[in-house]
């Protein structure tokens, strides 16, 4: 059985990094909202609590009781996870009298303490937080300080229960890939063992098990998640899996016929569906970005439950749907609230009589990328930059037609093609092009235009959950905004988006 670690979170924008943090370990682990009871605390061999951006002091904090996870699980909490287990056995939590947030250096580190083996005094680390542990519960010993924090770490005596009042997970903490590890290896014991390929294993003995002799229709896109849920698929139930990709006129340039074309010679069951007018039709006069994706999901729903009808014993729809997909999708009472629904996740509505199965859906992208490795999938999809489910109604700003999302297609293609032949594709997590619902002045020959502004946006990640925008150079910047001005009719204006995520999103809807 998997051996793995229960994350709970109160909220912070950092929670999803301690999951990457601990998955680099080659450790499985899980996040649950903190007020979410749909685990079995007997299935996890370590506890994480995270940070929040609430106060234990206020009416209004989010509240736990573990006092029956104590003692029988190493707990380790982080920042507000740390006060939080202070504040609940009798210590003192207050406001710090400075707002202690950014790096600093542990000093007084308790080198016999196992959870700081191998980290040196001067270690730098990241703090992120107003409150500060004024006094420790009596029935704890200090086990690390910095110049500002007296109470940087402690532990419960005779007990594996730790706090501490930084954030191992992020890179400006030196060494917190080493304290998570002496957390989760040394102190609770846990082989690291999580990897690609005992996740294939792993997965495709359960879904045998799972689907058994029942047949699987499954959404192709194109893009690495659902290729590799397919391959996945195909392993475990062969031609009892039926692969669609449906057109839905949102797609890049050429895309449907391109993405068949490379579908060929993997084995998979492949259908090719032109339901483009069907989406035009329903997504005309639409214009905000929440209505556009519920429509966009209905009409899949509705014309996948057409073709599903059409197959033999069809009980599942299979999904490409991966972690941050869920995690967003989420509502916790914080800053990772629900900033948007996801295509993937919801469920289905009751007429369409299918389970749904989502093989991927708690690994992030770049642990897809590795299981897409470990099956020899082509790189030329792997490698692919992920591209949103609902397409380009999502990179045009307002209601859609087919004038508007021509101009986006052959705008995009010559920036993605740019990229491609100056060699930066692979250098780039993420790029397109947005079409905005304004237009600006221009001048083309002797002549006044008003035509349409495009944003390209091009972007660096490890997961999609935090983004970098691209120093792309000047002079790549210069010439892709001349060929699209020039050879893309309706386009006056280009400008380059240098924003990143958090605050910003990857995509602009």
């Amino acid at each position: 059985m998997q051996e793995k670690v229960l994350i709970l979170d109160f909220g912070s924008q950092y929670t999803q990094l301690i999951a990457r943090r601990v998955r680099e370990l080659n450790i499985y682990c899980e996040i649950f909202p903190f007020n979410n009871n749909n685990y079995k605390i007997s299935d996890y061999k370590a506890l994480i609590l995270s940070g929040s951006p609430y106060s234990v002091r206020s009416e209004d904090s989010l509240k736990i009781n573990i006092d029956n996870i104590r003692g029988v699980l190493p707990i380790l909490g982080i920042c507000y996870g740390a006060q939080l287990l202070a504040h609940n056995s009798g210590g003192v939590v207050k406001a710090s009298k400075t707002r202690e947030y950014g790096r600093a250096n542990l000093q007084s580190i308790d080198n016999t303490n196992n959870l700081f083996s191998n980290i040196q005094n001067s270690s730098q680390v990241w703090m992120s937080h107003a409150d500060t542990i004024f006094k420790l519960p009596l029935s704890t010993k200090r086990i690390a300080s910095t110049k500002d924090v007296e109470n940087a770490a402690f532990q419960f005596i005779d007990e594996n229960t730790f706090g501490i009042q930084f954030h191992p997970e992020v890179y400006h903490s030196s060494d917190g890939k080493t304290l998570l590890k002496n957390f989760l290896v040394d102190i609770a014991n846990i082989k690291p063992n999580w990897t690609a390929s005992s996740f294939v294993d792993k997965t495709i003995h359960e879904l045998k098990n799972i689907i058994g002799d029942e047949s699987v229709v499954l959404g192709l896109s194109g893009g690495v998640d659902s290729s590799v849920a397919a391959v996945l698929l195909n392993k475990a139930i062969g031609n009892n899996l039926y692969c669609v990709f449906i057109d839905n006129g949102l797609l890049r340039k050429n895309e449907f016929d391109s993405v068949l074309k490379q579908y060929e010679g993997m084995g998979l069951n492949v259908k090719g569906v032109d339901a483009k007018d069907k989406f035009y039709s329903a997504l005309k006069n639409i214009d905000d970005p929440e209505k556009k994706r519920k429509v966009i999901g209905k009409v899949f729903v509705d014309v996948f439950d057409e073709e599903s009808k059409k197959i033999n014993n069809v009980k599942w729809l299979g999904q490409g749907t991966i972690y941050p997909d869920v995690i967003e999708s989420i509502s916790v009472k914080g800053p990772s609230a629900t900033i948007k629904s996801h295509h993937n996740v919801g469920g289905l509505p009751d007429y369409m009589k299918l389970k749904v199965i989502e093989p991927l859906k708690m690994l992030f992208k770049d642990e897809v990328r590795r299981v897409g490795k470990e099956l020899k999938i082509s790189d030329n999809i792997l490698k692919r930059h992920p591209f949103p489910g609902p397409g380009l109604a999502i990179r045009i700003l307002g209601d859609i037609n087919e004038e508007k999302v021509k101009i986006l297609q052959d705008a995009d293609e010559i920036f993605i093609t740019e990229l491609i032949s100056n060699n930066l594709y692979d250098k780039i997590w993420q790029a397109g092009v947005i079409l905005l619902p304004i237009k600006s002045v221009g001048v083309m020959g002797d002549e006044r235009t008003y035509e349409n502004c495009v944003v390209l946006r091009a972007v660096t990640s490890t997961d999609g959950m935090t983004a970098d925008w691209v120093n792309l150079p000047y002079e790549f910047l210069q010439d892709v905004s001349n060929k699209i001005i020039n050879n893309v009719k309706g386009i006056n204006r280009v400008v380059y988006d240098i924003s990143s995520k958090p605050p910003a999103t990857i995509e602009w809807e």
